[in-house]
């Protein structure tokens, strides 16, 4: 069996929209599940309407909705409504990220879809959960890099808050609905009973953080902007070379007196200000400055390649391009067909069907449910599919 039989059968709705919910229902898709995408006339998800645009289609769009067919369909309509419980009849999964309180307004509750379907399983997502305050907070990834105290130490010290670039509290929280959803179907598979999973952007936010979150408790201290340096480690950061930017990173005592006979730094090693990490952390400043100097005479290819001799990690700080470009990205098959793959396997063969157009499967879906032609264009008006 392969990664993309792995879940054979299973029925997954995707009522979600953003990233976080249709990642998870994608991770499902590449898994082997029939997942349908339900989208709100007359644009669907959002992210359709999201520049850049590859080939008419939104690149964010395109990014977390491979494997899905597409279902235009008002679930605000007592018609469209009705369309939905009836695949919610034979579903396995259903997937939201409602605003807070519309799935309650909607009549799309946890306990609506088990009085529908005794086995369904049906994950939540929302940015700060759905407790009395929670509920109260709609949010997206950047609001929740904000909130959660992520922003506050990302960056150099001079420089204004800043967020992480990647989505990654929307993706993160999509991993954890997906493998939140796979623990449920294993005990579903003994209970044969149905199961509410509500997973939030700002629970993402602290397991990101778990690190930095227990260096606090421990000290008192709240996490430093450190740029692209480590709070526990030192020498560990980037140092411009005389072509372009270097990354070095020492993790242990064993590789900083590698690292000074490799740059003939060997006074460093004896200077007491240096002779442990902690000495090092507390005195970091110095100590970059004195590789700084160094690094700075040669090329970023002539200190990978003589560094990476005496043991020590360091790599060129790349583009996008220029890393996309790599042999090593090309030997991981980490790019198929304008997909980026799942990062389990580079044999995988999650990537079947590509993102579908706005409806395209529409027709196709109501006709497999029973309704007539005529109900069919009544339900999905002059809209494709």
């Amino acid at each position: 069996m392969t990664f993309g039989q792995t879940l054979p059968g299973l029925k997954v709705l995707d009522l979600s929209t953003n990233i976080a919910g249709p990642f998870a229902a994608m991770i499902l898709g590449d898994m082997g599940a029939e997942v349908i995408k339900i989208e709100r006339p007359p644009h669907g998800d959002d992210t359709r309407a999201l520049p850049p645009r590859w080939e008419g289609e939104a690149t964010v769009f395109l990014s977390v909705n491979r494997n899905k067919r597409s279902l235009l369909l008002d679930i605000k309509s007592l018609e469209g409504k009705a369309a939905l419980f009836r695949l919610i009849e034979t579903a396995d999964v259903i997937i939201e990220s409602f605003p807070p309180g519309l799935g309650e307004k909607l009549g799309i509750t946890f306990g609506a879809l088990r009085a529908c379907n005794p086995r369904i399983l049906m994950a939540s997502i929302s940015a700060f959960g759905d407790g009395p305050i929670g509920k109260t907070m709609p949010g997206y990834d950047a609001l929740v890099q904000a909130v959660s105290g992520m922003m506050s130490f990302n960056g150099s010290p001079d420089t204004p808050t800043i967020r992480v670039a990647p989505s990654i509290l929307d993706l993160s929280t999509g991993m954890w609905t997906a493998m939140g959803l796979l623990a449920a179907i294993l005990r579903r598979n003994t209970s044969g009973e149905a199961e509410h999973i509500r997973p939030s952007l700002i629970d993402s936010a602290f397991t990101m953080m778990n690190h930095q979150l227990l260096s606090m408790l421990a000290t008192g201290q709240p996490p430093e902007k450190l740029g692209s340096g480590a709070p526990s480690a030192a020498p560990y950061g980037v140092f411009k070379a005389s072509d372009g930017e270097l990354l070095i990173a020492t993790a242990s005592e064993q590789q900083f007196p590698r690292l000074c006979k490799a740059l003939g730094l060997d006074t460093l090693i004896e200077d007491v200000r240096f002779r442990t990490m902690a000495d090092r952390l507390q005195h970091r400043e110095p100590l970059d400055l004195a590789i700084a100097a160094v690094i700075n005479l040669q090329t970023v290819e002539h200190w990978r390649a003589h560094l990476g001799s005496a043991g020590i990690s360091c790599g060129r700080v790349n583009d996008l391009a220029d890393a996309l470009a790599l042999p090593v990205v090309a030997e991981r098959c980490l790019l198929k067909e304008m997909q980026v793959r799942l990062p389990i396997d580079p044999d995988s063969d999650g990537l079947r069907k590509p993102p579908p157009t706005l409806g395209e499967h529409s027709r196709e879906i109501l006709g497999r449910l029973g309704y007539s032609e005529a109900e069919i264009s009544t339900l999905v008006g002059n809209t494709r599919g």
